[in-house]
């Protein structure tokens, strides 16, 4: 299919309450949209680098300009019939893996449409709905995480994540785990601390944690394969995985038990579906990430998230969680899986935009046509 027209939209979506981690915090969710165009038929996508270097080297506005001045012009015009055929085009830029997942995830709701076969399918998977978990940022006090936990047990989420950074850390994981003994939990410490921390994460093998998420630097693989090695419980990369080469290279090295795949992070769907694969075949299992995308982003996420291999359960959240409005003409909700746990269901279609929210949330927004 031809691209004919490309709109991009960096966006801030207020949050109910500010997001805390280990890397800062995100009173707005910045995201980049793409509106793909080629014929009659359009396609979004959405990649959310959030609105300063702190996750990644990239954020919203540099990556904005990267798309809108760089890989934008460098595919319009131009006719893809894979995914693959466009990141090959995509490559000769080095990195700039949200940039890239712009545009990707833009072509492959753009080529569900055209060929009338639903996103999931259309990446290969065989199911049609997911369990999710529930996360759970840095609070103001240790008394509202404990209930807002609860609650989360009482809708029997089969997994709970809970952010882990200096000064939010073992005293508050003892005081969960002390509330709620026998349910399944893992932190996230989005790189906040280095091989040196050692002792603090043999300490942490006694909560008996399904995993510890990205625990060393962001672009780590050989200091992850150390800790490793000292510790019980299985490390899982995030933001060290940003290319099926890396992941590949995670594997050889035996660095983590878990892949974390979040579709921007990857540059798209088209690298999330091969570091499924490749993590599959090495025996290593996945689960999809959010990165508090709209339901527009999100429904890619869920689709994504029902291949085989992502087995533990997603970091995909119902837009009332977090937004008073979801910027998605419809909001994505959560559903009861014939497992009797929340999840998501495939979409039947794909949410776009809603304009008149895309206007009033927008910073700068720039069209790009052949």
């Amino acid at each position: 299919m031809k691209i004919e027209r490309i709109e991009l939209y960096h966006v801030a979506m207020p949050l109910i309450y500010p997001w805390r981690t280990a890397y800062g915090e995100d009173a707005a969710i910045h995201s980049v949209l793409c509106r793909m165009i080629s014929g009659s038929v359009e396609g979004w996508g959405e990649s959310t680098p959030l609105a300063a270097p702190c996750y990644s080297p990239e954020w919203a506005g540099g990556v904005f300009h990267t798309v809108s001045e760089w890989l934008a012009p460098a595919v319009i015009g131009q006719e893809f019939e894979s995914g693959d055929a466009l990141q090959t085009t995509l490559s000769l830029y080095k990195g700039n893996s949200f940039a890239k997942a712009a545009l990707d995830n833009a072509w492959w709701s753009l080529h569900s449409r055209m060929t009338g076969v639903p996103l999931h399918t259309a990446l290969g998977a065989t199911r049609d709905e997911v369990p999710v978990g529930a996360d759970f940022g840095v609070m103001d006090h240790l008394d509202d995480l404990i209930e807002a936990v609860g609650t989360a047990v009482a809708e029997k989420f089969p997994r709970i994540k809970l952010k882990f950074r200096p000064g939010w850390d073992v005293p508050m994981l003892q005081a969960v785990r002390s509330a709620f003994p026998d349910d399944t939990f893992h932190i996230d410490c989005n790189s906040g601390y280095r091989l040196s921390d050692v002792t603090l994460f043999q300490t942490i093998d006694e909560f008996q944690l399904a995993m510890i998420e990205q625990p060393l630097q962001h672009d780590d693989l050989t200091d992850h394969r150390e800790l490793q090695k000292l510790i019980q419980t299985p490390v899982c990369l995030d933001e060290s995985i940003t290319h099926p080469y890396r992941a590949q290279q995670a594997v050889d090295l035996q660095s983590c038990q878990y892949v974390n795949v979040k579709p921007g992070r990857v540059g798209g769907l088209t690298n999330a579906v091969k570091i499924h694969d490749l993590c599959q075949q090495a025996g290593i299992p996945c689960w999809v990430g959010g990165m508090l995308e709209s339901a527009t982003g999100a429904s890619h996420c869920a689709a994504l998230a029902m291949l085989d291999n992502f087995t533990y359960p997603a970091d995909i959240f119902p837009s009332e969680k977090y937004y008073r409005e979801d910027l998605a003409e419809v909001p994505l909700s959560l559903s009861v899986t014939k497992d009797g746990v929340p999840g998501v269901k495939a979409f039947s279609e794909l949410p776009d935009p809603d304009s008149q929210r895309l206007q009033s949330l927008t910073i700068q927004k720039k069209f790009i046509s052949s």
